[in-house]
């Protein structure tokens, strides 16, 4: 097992020794120890089965977890009550699905506004003004008024992301965000999730099977069989290619 050094800055993300188990024999996560730092992008890798989306999961408090625990702003979320836990999940988490899983029955505006609806309020001056500048930068203003099944795939995910990013949340969690898309326009959602980190200060956590979406990131971490194998920076997509492949034949 590679040594993981702990990232330098202030962790927003911290895992520690989180297992998630299913029934007596099924091992998910096995005391995985993990620190996001504010700012960062980090991708999550490992072979099928490895426990990459379990463990984002967790992290979003969408699963609970078997022992440990999660911290998400300095928060436990594993000793949030439900009630406690909806609210964080729509106040400090944002979600950017393969799917996309935006509302078709809403249009654009509203589906980028829905964390704050479904929060029981409108708006605040800051969060519209925010929120312009999300569809002027990615290039949405055409299409506030357009329902999803009135978009591509790309304008969908751009909605999605803005949508994720609305409240301004202290993680933004992204499930395989590539997974559905173009290649072209893959490139472009994996450009606007780097400048969400680079200039706009957001922490985003991506699982992806596909190196060359994950050598998009700052930091990519790999699991194989529950556990963190290994931790690296500034790795190409053919090095990341190597670390999975080596994974998978030691497994």
């Amino acid at each position: 097992m590679t040594e993981l050094s702990s990232p330098s800055g202030t962790p927003i993300l911290q895992l520690e020794r989180v297992s998630k188990r299913y029934g007596q024999s099924v091992v998910a996560l096995d005391h995985v120890t993990l620190n996001v730092v504010a700012g960062e992008f980090t991708a999550i890798m490992g072979p099928s089965g490895s426990g990459k989306s379990t463990l984002m999961h967790v992290a979003a408090g969408l699963d609970s977890v078997s022992d440990g625990r999660i911290l998400i702003d300095g928060i436990d979320i594993t000793r949030t009550p439900d009630r406690g836990l909806t609210e964080l999940r729509r106040r400090k988490v944002g979600f950017v699905f393969q799917s996309f899983n935006l509302v078709p029955t809403l249009d654009v505006a509203e589906n980028i506004a829905l964390p704050i609806t479904l929060d029981g309020r409108r708006p605040s001056g800051a969060e519209s003004q925010w929120i312009a500048t999300l569809v002027n930068q990615l290039g949405l203003r055409d299409r506030l008024q357009h329902r999803p099944a009135q978009l591509s795939g790309g304008q969908q995910q751009r909605v999605a992301i803005a949508r994720a990013l609305a409240t301004r949340p202290a993680v933004i969690f992204a499930d395989e965000p590539t997974g559905a898309l173009d290649s072209r326009t893959g490139r472009e959602v994996l450009a606007i999730l780097r400048r969400a980190t680079s200039s706009w200060g957001q922490t985003v956590v991506m699982v992806t099977h596909d190196p060359i979406a994950a050598a998009t990131a700052d930091r990519v971490v790999f699991l194989a069989d529950g556990r963190i194998e290994a931790d690296h920076s500034g790795l190409d997509a053919a090095s990341i290619s190597s670390v999975v492949l080596g994974l998978e034949t030691a497994a």
